[in-house]
């Protein structure tokens, strides 16, 4: 296959918002690698400032703003919490501080710049020989760096010290002793998008390039003059200029400043390289990492340069490793894994066969002690998906699923291409990968699969008695209120079987378990159409669809003239579903409509085949929760969770029970008067009547679906609004995926907000 580039589907106008991660892998039955695979994305995150490390602080509580030794406790990107030497364990002191607005230095800062040092009262307190503390906290060797606490570095992640026009120097592919200058124009979550020295405003063709922060080749100002290397034009771009105007190129790129504490950085994670053992004409297997598809014989041609076995010209098919590199393997390495092996060009014979080459090329192989042990200790494991970016076009990342695993390397099939190319192979610690939303929490588009638009037909709506059409698998209200509109547009349907046109009457008792301002939302009358669809509005409709569902499933003892039917629902990221009862013939809607309307405890006349004028017949809005279910039925206390002996179709719930809780006293609060007037006029998204609509009725009605959720019953005055304050900045990723079982997506955002909260709140109270 040629080299050339092959086009994606789609270009960067394809929007990521409209594709969602957590919908993708529920309709794939498909799970995402864990975050923590992908070691460069955290490493991007983790500041140099650790707990324990030392350092001074102004201590602004004294008149004449003295300063003292503090202790890191904690980190918090920009934010730290810091404890005085001298308080020891007793954390009653601690403060946290912001890096970009505190007066924070290295241990010895003071004494070089005769600044006063004196703790607060409360050490001075403790420790009466405050001098000795001193002392011993300034001989240790534990002080927070000097560049990340002061300086252009200063409480910047690493992953965003290479802001846009900072110049940084690249390293030739092939030729190790060669390097260029470029600049860096977008800095996206640690991808950068460089230009090259000497090509400004031309095209991007040539002239620009996507390198992750940490690559191999990547070095500060001044990396090619402190190791003898050459300042050279890559070959595409010396026609552009003459020798004169790449002499002046290259004399700008000499002359950048050095910096030592972005040196420091920029090798702080990096591996060292270790010492090899190969010799030039060794041979061995490799993955081109320009054309990562295939693996092929190389041949080592210089110290620390591999090239792929082929006739061309020195550079073609080129590219510079060391021993740890990825992508190079022991001869018949291929074989033993059951992997393809591609010839080289020329090759005489039908299956490659490494004893008759290395008899032709009269070359010896590379032993197996040259290569690093082999393990797989990673979690990568097959039909995992995650992004990935395309090697012959790396400004695009695309949804990507592994398919097959073997030691550190795996194959992935990139989506959402126009013209398909061969799986590509990757390192478990490539560069190039990265974990499922990385790039709508970075902003940069992500190409995923399209589905196939479908013409929609217009149909007439008939509703067989032996068959009902199922629920789609991912039915939402919006969609749920196009197929009723659709439906009442075609026709009246089969009358005997199918639904009559059905009223929603929003401004009747909505009950404790829908909705008022959902239920307003919804369209005056749907129909004539199917039972399922007019039912699932309802269901969507509820504060909790799982507890409707519930409350709607068939049971034995309350079977009558209907059928079973398979009704879903979804609530906090769980699906579930249950059998509900249906209604078979048409004569029969207006009883079965008031029998829900009961057995949800809201008026009867809130949907059905009447409409509801003015006033009700059931005068339903002078009626309090209470009253009302006092006056229609009584409550259901018979059963909590699953009724003993009984059985329960719904399915998605937790299977275990949860602690019982005493019971909440129930408060029988008489309200006001309301006319039908002021009802409608409730905030639609606002339950009608009080607040605790829902609530009042968990103690007496069924228990919730998960057991997180029986919490729901404590009283809401046994917590202090600060006690909620410090629950929420607790919050992380971690918290919010196990604890709250929220999926990535939704967890990801939630952790933005919650730190943009932290940040406004430490910045208001932090001294």
């Amino acid at each position: 296959m040629s080299h050339e580039l092959l086009e994606s589907d789609g270009d960067s106008s394809q929007d990521v918002s409209d594709f969602n991660w957590d919908d993708y892998l529920e309709e794939n039955g498909a799970v995402s690698v864990p975050h923590h695979a992908f070691k460069h994305v955290d490493q991007g995150l983790q500041t140099g400032l650790t707990p324990g490390m030392k350092l001074e602080v102004c201590v602004r509580s004294e008149t004449d703003q003295p300063y003292w030794v503090a202790t890191i406790i904690t980190t918090c990107g920009q934010l730290l919490l810091l404890r005085y030497e001298g308080y020891h364990d007793d954390r009653r002191a601690d403060f946290w501080c912001d890096i970009m607005t505190a007066d924070l230095h290295p241990l010895g800062w003071s004494r070089e710049q005769g600044k006063p040092m004196r703790p607060p009262e409360g050490v001075r307190e403790k420790q009466p020989d405050w001098e000795g503390v001193l002392e011993k906290a300034l001989a240790e060797k534990c002080s927070a760096p000097a560049n990340l606490l002061e300086g252009p570095q200063r409480g910047k992640d690493p992953v965003d010290l290479l802001s846009p026009g900072c110049s940084v120097e690249l390293q030739d592919s092939v030729d190790p002793g060669v390097a260029w200058g470029a600049e860096v124009e977008e800095n996206m979550g640690g991808r950068l998008r460089l230009r090259l020295a000497g090509t400004e405003g031309l095209p991007d063709t040539h002239s620009t390039l996507w390198l992750y922060y940490l690559h191999p080749h990547l070095h500060p100002p001044g990396w090619a003059k402190e190791h003898s290397c050459t300042l050279t034009p890559p070959s595409a771009l010396v026609p552009l200029h003459t020798e004169e105007e790449w002499e002046e190129v290259r004399q700008r790129i000499s002359d950048q400043p050095h910096d030592d504490a972005l040196s420091e950085e920029f090798y702080k994670d990096r591996p060292a390289v270790a010492a090899h053992c190969f010799t030039e004409g060794m041979k061995l297997e490799a993955v081109d990492p320009a054309y990562p598809f295939c693996i092929s014989p190389a041949t080592v041609t210089k110290m620390d340069s591999l090239r792929g076995d082929d006739s061309g010209a020195e550079g073609v098919g080129s590219f510079l490793c060391h021993r740890d590199s990825p992508g190079i393997f022991p001869a018949q390495w291929s074989l033993k894994n059951g992997l393809p092996l591609s010839p080289p060009p020329g090759y005489q014979g039908q299956d490659f066969d490494w004893a008759d080459y290395l008899k032709q090329c009269e070359a010896e192989a590379a032993p197996q002690h040259c290569f690093p042990t082999e393990q797989s200790d990673h979690s990568f494991k097959e039909a995992m998906k995650l992004e990935a970016v395309n090697p012959l076009s790396p400004e695009h990342i695309h949804v990507a699923t592994v398919t097959k695993v073997k030691g550190q390397h795996i194959w992935l099939g990139l989506e959402g291409l126009k013209q398909a190319i061969p799986e590509m192979i990757a390192h478990v610690d490539s560069l190039d990968m990265f974990p499922v939303s990385w790039c709508e929490t970075n902003g940069y588009p992500l190409l995923y699969p399209i589905k196939p638009k479908v013409e929609k037909q217009r149909r007439i709506a008939v509703v067989q008695p032996e068959k009902h059409r199922a629920l789609p698998k991912s039915t939402t209200p919006d969609t749920l209120k196009l197929q009723v509109a659709s439906q009442s547009e075609t026709g009246q349907g089969n009358g005997k079987y199918c639904c009559p046109k059905i009223f929603f009457n929003h401004r009747c008792f909505s009950g404790p378990y829908l909705n008022k301002g959902r239920i307003a939302e919804l369209p005056q009358c749907v129909g004539p159409g199917n039972c399922v669809l007019v039912l699932s509005l309802l269901i969507n409709s509820a504060y909790k669809p799982s507890r409707v569902l519930r409350e709607l499933q068939l049971d034995q003892e309350d079977r009558w003239h209907g059928h079973g039917e398979t009704l879903k629902a979804k609530y906090k990221g769980k699906s579930y579903r249950a059998t509900v009862d249906i209604v078979r013939t048409a004569d029969r809607v207006a009883e079965f409509c008031r029998k829900t309307c009961i057995k949800l405890e809201c008026c009867p006349n809130l949907f059905g085949p009447r409409m509801v004028l003015e006033r009700c017949s059931e005068n339903c809005s002078v009626l309090t929760k209470t009253k009302y279910t006092y006056y229609y039925g009584k409550k259901k206390c018979k059963r909590v969770g699953r009724p003993p002996g009984g059985h329960s179709n719904l399915e998605g719930g937790v299977k275990r029970r949860g602690r019982r809780r005493k019971r909440r006293k129930q408060l029988f609060v008489h309200k006001k008067r309301r006319s039908s007037a002021s009802l409608d006029n409730t905030p639609a998204g606002s339950p009608q009547g009080s607040g605790d609509e829902e609530d009042l009725d968990d103690g007496d009605s069924l228990s919730d679906d998960t057991g997180s959720e029986l919490q729901d019953d404590q009283d809401d005055s046994e917590y202090s609004i600060g006690k909620v304050r410090e629950a929420l900045l607790l919050l992380n990723l971690p918290t919010l995926q196990e604890c709250m079982e929220l999926k990535l997506g939704p967890a990801i955002k939630l952790c933005h907000h919650i730190e943009r909260v932290k940040l406004e709140f430490y910045q208001k109270f932090a001294s």
